[in-house]
């Protein structure tokens, strides 16, 4: 069975920090990359930051500078350091991995709330 299950979210200040964690059980989390999303309400998911299985990222031009994604294989897990957070980042955040291979199943957390504001 597999399970994505992100942690670390919560009320922050603007200017503020969060660091989001995504635990993984269930898949050879080394050949998957990991993604964060997020939706803010009345808005479309959005891609947030990327991690290849490689360890190539990539970031939404709105969090460049601001949010660092990293995974650490031994554990299992992707993070997201937020930082300098604004109101306009206040959303659900989830957890993805995929192989991003035809035929193949993409899975995601449950997600965690994160709202910047005073």
């Amino acid at each position: 069975q597999v399970q994505l299950v992100e942690s670390g979210g919560g009320l922050v200040q603007p200017g503020g920090s969060l660091r989001l964690s995504c635990a993984a059980s269930g898949i050879v989390f080394t050949i998957y990359a990991m993604s964060w999303y997020r939706q803010a309400p009345g808005k479309r998911r959005e891609l947030v930051a990327s991690i290849t299985s490689g360890g190539s990222t990539n970031y939404a031009d709105s969090v460049k500078g601001r949010f660092t994604i990293s995974r650490d294989n031994t554990k299992n897990t992707a993070s997201l350091q937020m930082n300098s957070l604004k109101p306009d980042d206040t959303a659900v955040y989830y957890c993805n991995a995929d192989r991003h291979v035809v035929g193949t199943t993409a899975y995601w957390g449950q997600g965690t709330q994160v709202t910047v504001s005073p």
